[in-house]
């Protein structure tokens, strides 16, 4: 059986890490790079393992990127914090990587919003690409958002990685704020522009696309809700694009 080594990271996620750690502890290895956590988190990642490291935040796919390369395994599973592998999972993968016949594995997400797994929406199946062969791929260096790039052919497992995405309303209206304002960032260095009325336009297409095309209706309440949300996360990101530019114009008209 070739070796696999799991590499998450993290930042306070002492409330579900440990779940995390504990659907992980059939690997041969376990790595984590922690950006800066206040609470318990780096405490619970070294009762399961000694390679916890402390870093400062470069973005998601940088940070990645330095877990990978502190990984010994033949095999890297990239995990979230807040993703479980269930049984079902581990033996499809120690069976895919057994076989040998591909050099990277695309897995589907089962996502949860306030205690409903989403079932439509585009959020399932959202297969990620998380399982590779050591050597044989990196993520982009984007902030958020970060893709798996893989040299070589990519297979496509079966069972679900769970992820707990928002466990209630609160982590939904942060992680809106937060992630819009990387997006912003994001995009503000690429050099896009935005206005009002792109911001609007921009949020209504998210909520018309994942509510009437990704048919998030047929999630019920939780769908008009997420659909809701993933609107203004788009409304905000634009919007926060918009201030950026007109914060440079600002300085630039002092000089």
């Amino acid at each position: 059986m070739p070796t696999i080594t799991a590499t998450i990271i993290t930042k306070n996620e002492g409330s579900r890490i440990k779940s995390c750690l504990q659907s992980l502890d059939w690997v041969d290895e376990i790595v984590v790079l922690d950006s800066g956590s206040s609470d318990n988190t780096v405490e619970i990642c070294r009762q399961f393992t000694s390679q916890v490291f402390q870093t400062d935040w470069p973005g998601f796919g940088k940070q990645k990127n330095r877990a990978i390369e502190k990984a010994t395994g033949e095999w890297i599973l990239s995990v979230d914090a807040d993703e479980i592998v269930t049984s079902e999972l581990r033996l499809e993968i120690q069976q895919a990587i057994s076989d040998g016949n591909f050099i990277g594995f695309e897995i589907p997400r089962l996502s949860s919003y306030c205690g409903q797994f989403i079932q439509h929406s585009g959020w399932w199946p959202d297969y990620v690409l998380r399982l590779f062969q050591s050597g044989k791929g990196q993520f982009s260096d984007s902030l958020i958002h970060e893709r798996l790039h893989i040299n070589g052919t990519i297979g496509q497992l079966k069972a679900p990685l769970i992820h707990h995405s928002f466990e209630n309303f609160e982590q939904v209206l942060n992680k809106v704020n937060h992630y819009s304002s990387l997006g912003a960032e994001q995009l503000y260095h690429s050099g896009k522009s935005a206005s009002l009325t792109k911001a609007i336009l921009k949020g209504g297409w998210a909520f018309f696309r994942t509510f009437i095309l990704k048919a998030g209706f047929l999630d019920g309440k939780k769908g008009v809700m997420l659909s809701i949300s993933n609107a203004e996360g788009t409304y905000y990101k634009y919007l926060k694009l918009m201030l950026l530019h007109e914060k440079e114009q600002n300085e630039n008209s002092k000089n």
